[in-house]
């Protein structure tokens, strides 16, 4: 295992770009700080949290942990899979860099993201000269330490990063192309805590949960031993999330702590070679407890009427009798959309089949039980 390197290495060590993209969001949030502060004590005040908020903001520079969601077994354009790639390469990286997302395809020069982030970032990664691999790459901030990650629509599986990442990220509450506003880095925290504040107050859900402002306090202001003797729920969080955009290079030796996977990957080809990644580069292998549906479990409703149909048909043509529907029963279902698309002809363009494939996987994170033992 390579040595932990101190922040101020890693920050360092960023381009010019990265550099002046978080400097960016710093000084965006150093101007919304007053207002930001005043708002988290009006809601701290107004739950009956007698916390001052900077005990929690200190809480969460101590205790965050950044999660990038992925799933380890979609394929590459070069016919590997995600998983094999992060095992032979040692890092992670970006979309602008992979050509695939678990959300939309639209990091390239003018796409969506592209404007994303030229919007967020104040056009540092538009600047002359900057590459592929200088973008930005994209989880999550995991506050409640939830075993699926603080991202799960993104992926099965996540990497939790080492503490010191935080001091090369920037944060924003709910995802970037929705053009937020609530901006913050670690040591700038109080305009995303805001909204995040606001929200929980508004929705009753926090960071993908039922509960309420001073469930959110408690939570986060909970000794980190607590949890780990007794981890909480899956958090589920499909779209309220604290979006984490990491800058420079992510090394799984040097900046990744555990890999975390699904079960349902457990004697299979992937898990093995998720075995094989956690062994090469000195990182924990955790098998959290996935999510799992009957095939004729699936709501109709939360993303359309043609998921049911959708998952009837993979398990028909890749499970087994019995099998539920679960993550790695999907994979082999977008494996197969890649490889032999004439297969899929009669259901349409590929594009809208991988999107119904990706909304099963919603369906499966919001209804799914934990995976049978």
């Amino acid at each position: 295992m390579q040595p932990t390197a101190s922040p101020a290495a890693l920050h360092a060590a960023l381009t010019p770009a990265q550099r002046a993209a978080i400097e960016h969001v710093r000084a965006t949030a150093l101007r919304d700080r007053p207002a930001a502060l005043a708002a988290v004590a009006r809601a701290l005040a107004g739950s009956g949290v007698t916390h001052r908020p900077e005990r929690l903001i200190e809480a969460i520079g101590r205790h965050g942990r950044l999660t990038l969601n992925f799933h380890p077994d979609r394929l590459l354009a070069d016919g590997r899979t995600v998983a094999a790639a992060l095992d032979a390469e040692g890092v992670y990286r970006s979309q602008f860099e992979t050509g695939i997302s678990n959300g939309g395809l639209t990091a390239f020069p003018g796409g969506d993201r592209d404007r994303w982030e030229e919007s967020l970032f104040g056009g540092a990664y538009q600047a002359p000269g900057v590459l592929p691999m200088d973008r930005p790459k994209y989880g999550g901030l995991n506050l409640l330490d939830h075993p699926d990650g603080a991202c799960p629509r993104f992926g099965s599986c996540h990497l939790r990063l080492r503490p010191e990442v935080l001091a090369r990220a920037t944060f924003c509450f709910g995802d970037s192309h929705l053009g937020p506003r609530d901006l913050g880095t670690i040591d700038v925290f109080e305009p995303v805590l805001a909204a995040l504040l606001a929200a929980t107050d508004g929705t009753g859900v926090s960071l993908g949960v039922p509960g309420d402002v001073v469930t959110l306090v408690q939570s986060l202001l909970r000794r980190r031993e607590d949890l780990a003797a007794a981890p909480g729920a899956a958090g589920r969080a499909l779209d309220d999330y604290i979006e984490a955009q990491i800058h420079g290079e992510l090394s799984l030796a040097r900046d990744v702590e555990m890999v975390v996977a699904d079960p349902s990957f457990q004697g299979t080809e992937t898990g093995e070679t998720l075995d094989a990644l956690a062994r090469r580069h000195g990182v924990a292998l955790h098998w959290h407890a996935g999510f799992e549906l009957p095939v004729d479990g699936i709501d109709p409703d939360f993303r359309g009427p043609a998921i049911p149909p959708l998952a009837a048909r993979v398990h028909a043509e890749f499970a087994r009798p019995g099998d539920p529907i679960d993550a790695a029963l999907i994979g082999r279902a977008a494996a197969s959309l890649a490889t032999e698309p004439s297969r899929w002809a009669d259901r349409g363009p590929a594009e809208v089949t991988l999107q119904h494939l990706k909304q099963l996987w919603h369906v499966l994170v919001r209804f799914g039980a934990p995976r049978a033992t």
